[in-house]
C-alpha cells in the first residue's frame, strides 16, 4: 500500500514550487506535481479498496484534543478515487490552459497571461484539502480540512480579484461555505460532546447512545451543511456564479470532485457515525434531490452562458445522486438491507459518472472559451469544423449526461429507475407512493436533460459561425485535447462495464451498518441485473449491436452502389439562395417552447421594443426583444433574508470600539459560554 504521506508530501511540494520557482517554470512544476499527487491519491484509494486495509496517518499533538488523525477507509477511498479521476486530466489540461487566459466575453484576440504563482499553489492546496476531508478520522481533522478546502476553492474562484464577476461570485460562495461550515461544526460538536471524544471510532461505537431528538437534530444540521456544499436547492445560489467565474479546469474540479464530497459527508455522518435513522430521513433527502434535479435542468435549458448551463446541470445531477442516497436511507430505515445497498450503490455510481462527464464538459467549455473568447452560445456556431476533436469529446460528454446507451450516464440512471420501481412494491403505502413520484421525477429530468444537451452541443458546434471569433477559432493545444479524450474514454468504460463498477462499490459499502452488499447484482460480468431480478441489461452487447447496425448500414449502402463522394450545395432555405447565420435557430428560440410550458416557474420578464420609420409607422426599422428568467429563490428567499439581517448587521458596529482589551473580553465571554454549553450538553 502506498499510504497517504507520499500524496500529502507531493501536494505540499507543488504548492511550495509554485511560490519558490520563478515565472512559468513554477507554474508548470506546480501543475505537474498536482497531477502526480492526484495519481498517488488514486493509487492509494484503489489499494485500500482492493486490500480492505485502511491507510493511516496521524499528526499528534502535546495537547490531546488538538491532534489530527487521518484514516482512509473504503468509503473515503471511493471519493479519493473520484477526486483523482478528475484531478489528473485537469492538471494536464491546466498546463496549456493557464499559459494565457481567454479574453473577456465577446472580445476576440488574446489577453495578458494569468499569474500562475497563487493559482498553482492554491490548486495543490485545494486538491490536498479535498483528499484530507475524505481521510479525516476525527472531528478536528475533518473541520480543518473542510475549511481549507473552502478557502482554497474561494481563492481559485476569485483569482487575482480584478474581475467584478469573480469577486461577486466569491462573496456568494464564501457566505454559503461558512454558513455550511457552522452547521457541520454544530453537528460534529453535538456528537463529540455526547460520545466524550472527537474520534470517529469513538463516536461510531456510541452511535445508538444519543436520544432520537438529538440524532434528528444532528442529521438535519449535517444535511443542510453538506447540502450547501453539494449545491442542493435551496442552498445552490453560489454555484451558478462560482463555476463560470473560475478557470475551466477548476470548474471541472469543483463540479466533478468537490460537490460529491457533500454526499460523502452526509453518508459519513448519517449512515456511518449515526448508524442510520428513521425512514423520514431518506424522504427529506429524496425530496430535496428531486427538487434540485428538476430545478437544475429547467434553468440549464434557458441559459445562454455555456458554463452557467453546465453549472445548473451540476445541480440537476447532484439532485439525482441525492435521490439515490435518499432512497437508500428509506430502505435502511425499513430494514431492507439488500435494497439499501443497491440504492446507495446506484447513487455513488452516478456520482462517479458525474465526475467523468461533467469534468469532460467543463474542460470542453474551457476549450471553446480559449478558442473563441466567449461563453455566450449566441456568439458561437460552426465549431465542429474548426475544432473537430473538441467537438467529438464534447459530444461524448453530452450523450453521457443525457443518459444515452451505452455510455455511463445510462447505466446509473437505469439502475436508479429499477431501484425506485422495486421500492414501489413495498407494503408501506407512503413509501410506495414516494417511489412512484421518484420514477416520474427522474424520467422527466432525463428527458429535459436530453433536450438541454442537444442545445448545448448543437448551438455552439453546428450550423454557421455567428461571430468573427467563432469563424477564426482553432483547435486547442494537444495537452488539453488529451485530457478531454481521457475523460471521454472514462465515460465509455464506466458505461460498458457497470457490473465491474458495482462489484467495486460492493467493497466500498461492505462495512457500512445495515447494508447488505452481496447478491448477483454486485458480481462482475457483462450483465447488470435489476433488484429482485425484474430486468437485466448488457451494455457491452448494446454497444456491439450499435457497431453491427452502423457497419451493416455502411455495407448496405456500398452494395446498393452509393458512392462516398461529397457534394457541396447550399442548404434549402425557403427560396433564399444564400444562407447566413441570422437564419439559424438561436439558443433562446430553442428553449422558448419549454419556457412557455414552465412559465409559472420561470416567471419571465419580457420587453419588446419596435422602432418605426420616422415618416410612416407602417415601416418597421428594428425589433428588439429582451427576456429574463427570474430566480425566485434568490429574489424571494435570499433577498428577504438579506433585508431582514442587514439592520441587525449594521447594529454590530456598536460593539466595534477599537479597543483590543474589549475584544479580548468578548473572546473570553464567548469561550465561557461555549464551555458552559458543552458542560450542559
Amino acid at each position: 500500500m502506498i499510504g497517504l504521506l507520499p500524496m500529502i508530501t507531493t501536494y505540499l511540494a507543488g504548492s511550495a514550487a509554485a511560490i519558490a520557482l520563478p515565472g512559468d517554470r513554477g507554474r508548470r512544476v506546480a501543475q505537474a506535481l498536482a497531477g502526480a499527487g492526484a495519481l498517488l491519491g488514486l493509487a492509494t484509494a484503489l489499494s485500500v479498496i482492493g486490500s480492505g486495509k485502511a491507510a493511516v496517518f496521524d499528526l499528534p499533538s502535546s495537547v490531546p484534543a488538538l491532534g489530527l488523525a487521518f484514516r482512509l477507509d473504503a468509503l473515503g477511498a471511493f471519493f479519493l478515487a473520484l477526486i483523482g479521476l478528475v484531478a489528473v486530466p485537469a492538471a494536464i489540461y491546466a498546463d496549456a490552459y493557464t499559459k494565457e487566459e481567454a479574453p473577456p466575453s465577446g472580445t476576440p484576440g488574446k489577453a495578458a497571461p494569468r499569474s500562475g504563482r497563487l493559482a498553482g499553489a492554491t490548486l495543490n492546496l485545494f486538491l490536498l484539502a479535498m483528499s484530507l476531508v475524505v481521510s479525516a478520522a476525527n472531528v478536528l481533522a475533518f473541520l480543518f480540512a473542510w475549511e481549507a478546502m473552502s478557502l482554497a476553492s474561494y481563492l481559485l474562484v476569485v483569482g487575482d480579484g480584478e474581475k467584478a464577476e469573480s469577486v461577486s461570485a466569491g462573496r456568494w460562495y464564501a457566505g454559503m461555505a461558512h454558513a455550511g461550515f457552522g452547521l457541520i461544526a454544530a453537528a460534529f460538536f453535538l456528537l463529540a460532546a455526547r460520545a466524550g471524544g472527537d474520534g470517529f471510532e469513538t463516536i461510531r461505537s456510541l452511535s445508538s447512545s444519543p436520544g432520537p431528538a438529538l440524532r434528528n437534530v444532528v442529521f438535519l444540521l449535517a444535511l443542510l451543511g453538506f447540502g450547501s456544499k453539494a449545491g442542493i436547492v435551496p442552498l445552490h445560489v453560489w454555484l451558478p456564479r462560482a463555476h463560470p467565474a473560475a478557470p475551466s479546469h477548476v470548474s471541472a474540479l469543483m463540479s466533478g470532485a468537490m460537490l460529491p464530497i457533500g454526499v460523502y459527508g452526509l453518508l459519513r455522518v448519517g449512515l456511518d457515525l449515526l448508524g442510520g435513522g428513521p425512514p423520514w430521513w431518506g424522504g427529506v433527502v429524496l425530496a430535496l434531490g428531486a427538487v434540485s434535479a428538476l430545478k437544475g435542468v429547467l434553468y440549464a435549458l434557458t441559459e445562454q452562458d455555456l458554463k452557467r448551463l453546465l453549472a445548473y446541470s451540476s445541480i440537476e445531477n447532484l439532485g439525482i445522486v441525492f435521490m439515490g442516497i435518499g432512497i437508500g436511507f428509506v430502505f435502511h430505515g425499513h430494514g431492507r438491507a439488500d435494497l439499501a445497498a443497491v440504492a446507495l450503490a446506484a447513487g455513488l455510481y452516478h456520482a462517479l459518472n458525474h465526475a467523468a462527464f461533467k469534468g469532460l464538459l467543463f474542460l470542453g467549455s474551457g476549450a471553446v472559451l480559449k478558442a473563441t473568447g466567449t461563453r455566450n452560445l449566441e456568439e458561437m456556431g460552426g465549431l465542429i469544423k474548426r475544432m473537430p476533436q473538441t467537438a467529438a469529446c464534447f459530444l461524448v460528454g453530452a450523450a453521457a449526461i443525457a443518459a444515452l446507451p451505452p455510455l455511463n450516464g445510462f447505466a446509473s440512471e437505469w439502475l436508479l429507475l429499477q431501484v425506485f420501481m422495486a421500492g414501489a412494491s413495498l407494503p408501506e403505502g407512503l413509501t410506495a407512493a414516494l417511489m412512484a413520484l421518484a420514477v416520474g421525477t427522474l424520467a422527466l429530468a432525463g428527458g429535459l436533460a436530453a433536450a438541454c444537451f442537444v442545445k448545448a452541443f448543437g448551438i455552439p458546434f453546428l450550423a454557421l459561425p455567428r461571430s468573427r471569433a467563432a469563424e477564426e477559432a482553432r483547435e486547442v493545444a494537444g495537452s488539453m485535447r488529451f485530457a478531454m479524450i481521457a475523460l471521454a474514454a472514462a465515460c465509455a468504460l464506466l458505461g460498458l462495464a457497470p457490473s465491474v463498477v458495482m462489484s467495486f462499490l460492493a467493497r466500498v459499502l461492505g462495512g457500512m451498518p445495515g447494508v447488505d452488499a452481496g447478491g448477483a447484482l454486485f458480481r462482475p460480468g457483462s450483465v447488470l441485473e435489476a433488484p429482485q431480478g425484474s430486468s437485466r441489461i448488457a451494455p457491452p452487447l448494446l454497444a456491439l449491436c450499435l457497431i453491427v447496425v452502423i457497419a451493416a448500414l455502411v455495407v448496405g449502402l456500398r452494395l446498393l452502389g452509393v458512392r462516398g463522394r461529397t457534394r457541396l450545395v447550399e442548404t434549402w432555405g425557403c427560396g433564399r439562395t444564400v444562407q447566413t447565420s441570422r437564419m439559424e435557430i438561436t439558443s433562446m428560440a430553442f428553449a422558448e417552447p419549454l419556457r412557455r410550458v414552465f412559465a409559472g416557474l420561470y416567471r419571465p420578464t419580457k420587453d419588446l421594443t419596435i422602432g418605426f420609420h420616422p415618416e410612416s409607422k407602417y415601416f418597421v426599422r428594428s425589433i428588439t426583444y429582451r427576456s429574463r428568467i427570474r430566480s425566485w429563490f434568490e429574489e424571494d428567499l435570499y433577498r428577504s433574508f438579506y433585508d431582514l439581517l442587514r439592520p441587525l448587521a449594521a447594529s454590530g458596529r456598536l460593539i466595534q470600539s477599537g479597543s483590543v482589551h474589549l475584544y479580548l473580553a468578548y473572546i473570553v465571554a464567548a469561550l465561557l459560554i461555549f464551555l458552559l454549553l458543552g458542560r450542559w450538553l
